[in-house]
């Protein structure tokens, strides 16, 4: 009898740990394009701005890609089918993107304050990013 509930109980755990890995390992890759992509499209560099101490950077880009995790974890919540969860993932990508360069340009000089370390102006873009993002997660349920 203990052999029966154990191979059932196996039988159950393998597909939705299966399952659980591809989710994972697919939101995990989708975040890393998001940060390679994001960190291209702007005009100054996220990454040596960081190492070098600039906080404005980090809140701006800690906002985006905090935003664009809402969307992943919502996607995954509220999608049955894998393909799905992928096609909502990479529109919340290109929808982080859309508002990112909108708000740049209607807020003129986006570059110059991230590279001044103006911390009022990085956590402004990286609430904008975040809010946009929640909303977008909210969108998909």
């Amino acid at each position: 009898m203990r052999d029966v509930i154990l191979a059932i109980s196996s039988e159950n755990y393998v597909p939705a740990i299966l399952n659980y890995l591809l989710h994972l390992l697919t939101a995990a890759a989708l975040v890393l394009a998001f940060f390679i992509v994001y960190t291209r499209v702007t005009p100054y560099d996220e990454v040596q701005l960081i190492r070098q101490g600039n906080h404005a950077a980090a809140l701006s880009l800690g906002g985006s890609l905090l935003g664009f995790s809402a969307t992943i974890a919502s996607s995954m919540v509220h999608t049955a089918d894998y393909y799905e969860f992928a096609g909502w993932a990479v529109g919340g990508l290109f929808a982080q993107l859309a508002v990112w360069f909108v708000t740049t340009r209607l807020l003129r000089m986006s570059k110059d304050q991230i590279e001044a370390n103006n911390c009022a102006f990085g956590g402004l873009l990286g609430a904008i990013s975040l809010s946009i993002g929640i909303v977008n997660a909210g969108c998909i349920s």
